[in-house]
């Protein structure tokens, strides 16, 4: 590597801000946990799903707040998510950048895990990972279900987020 090429290389990185490169350090005692439904729950239908935070705050996407994130919640995902890339967003990655600490989930009958991970401001994770105990729960056919095929996909339904005061 040439004299020049290592100093462009140390100038790009001077210039890059550190916090792009670091994740944002967790407070101590933070914990994350869903408050319903429970481990091993047969649910029929819809439900309402809770999350649980303790010596943390909830706070919109992209609030600086020390000490606070928002919630993310994993339906039916076994890979582990990198702590360098944003939480994926789809159908099994839900994004709460409200600070939603609650959603209505509809999910086809059969076995479902869901975890809780907490985002910091940019959605990443914070350093350790705040993520919740992966729970599982069984999501029972309704009698007018039985005879329609499972689509596979999770649907989220937010409560409305209250207007500021």
């Amino acid at each position: 590597m040439s004299a020049f090429t290592r100093r462009a290389l140390l100038s790009a990185t001077m210039v890059m801000p550190v916090a792009a490169l670091a994740q944002t350090p967790t407070p101590t005692g933070a914990y994350l946990y869903i408050i319903w439904p429970n481990e091993g729950e047969k649910i029929k239908g819809g439900f309402w799903c809770r999350f649980g935070l303790r010596n943390m705050g909830v706070a919109r996407a992209g609030d600086r707040t020390p000490n606070t994130g928002h919630h993310h919640l994993l339906v039916d995902v076994d890979a582990p998510l990198d702590p360098n890339e944003p939480i994926p967003s789809d159908k099994n990655h839900l994004h709460f950048g409200g600070g939603q600490t609650e959603v209505r989930l509809e999910l086809p009958p059969g076995e479902h895990t869901l975890q809780l991970v907490l985002g910091d401001a940019d959605h990443k994770l914070f350093k350790p990972p705040v993520i919740s105990r992966k729970i599982h729960i069984t999501v029972l056919a309704a009698p007018e279900q039985a005879a329609a095929p499972p689509t596979g996909r999770a649907r989220a339904e937010s409560p409305p987020t209250p207007a500021p005061r």
